[in-house]
């Protein structure tokens, strides 16, 4: 999955207002079997059975297909999603993650998350950020009333604010994936960029 440095994220949010949204939900077993490592693969596979009918045609009524919402992440637009709690439940398939990083989510916002999943989240690039239970459903009540409001995730400060209110939240993440996710690393890079310090070791 593309490797991008986390700083500041600014963006419009799709809201998945769906509790105990799991992982066969998020991307369907039979996609499991590809070999693929294919972005595009996973991204158009992610919620597949949600957005589509058994004949292939969008559900309207789902929120990716929704005029406000069905425009891919790209350039700055829904970067975000707020989901409902307990979110990436079930099956511990990486794949999930594989499928909300394909589509150009960047970051997860919920109440709670599934701990398999969060972890996965934080190896394909995707900040998962847990705020209280208020905080998620005034950030859904926000999105409802305008699809265009926005939402500031600060890497550095660990800090989530709703532009719209002015309200904001701490979010905890761990100090190493912080460190990789600011610098772009996965954990094979940042063994990379610490081969000196290995070998010294090694050496001593």
């Amino acid at each position: 999955m593309a490797k991008q440095k986390f700083d500041i994220i600014e963006s419009t949010c799709i809201p998945v207002a769906i509790d105990n949204c799991n992982t066969d939900l998020i991307i369907p077993a039979r996609y499991l079997a590809s070999t693929t490592r294919d972005p595009k693969f996973f991204g158009d596979a992610f919620m597949h059975d949600l957005r589509y009918d058994a004949e292939g045609k969008p559900v309207a009524d789902f929120v990716l297909n929704q005029p406000d919402y069905s425009e891919a992440p790209s350039n700055g637009v829904h970067e975000i999603i707020v989901g409902g709690a307990n979110w990436g439940s079930g099956s511990s398939r990486e794949h999930a993650a594989w499928a909300i990083a394909g589509y150009g989510v960047r970051v997860v916002i919920s109440s709670s998350f599934a701990d398999i999943h969060r972890n996965n989240l934080l190896n394909c690039f995707v900040l998962p950020v847990i705020v209280s239970k208020e905080f998620q459903m005034e950030l859904f009540a926000t999105i409802q009333t305008n699809p265009q409001a926005k939402v500031k995730v600060d890497v550095p400060n660990q800090t989530v604010t709703n532009v719209a209110t002015g309200r904001s939240e701490h979010f905890d993440i761990n100090g190493y994936k912080k460190y990789c996710l600011m610098n772009a690393l996965d954990d094979i890079d940042f063994l990379l960029e610490n081969k000196d310090k290995i070998e010294a070791y090694e050496q001593r």
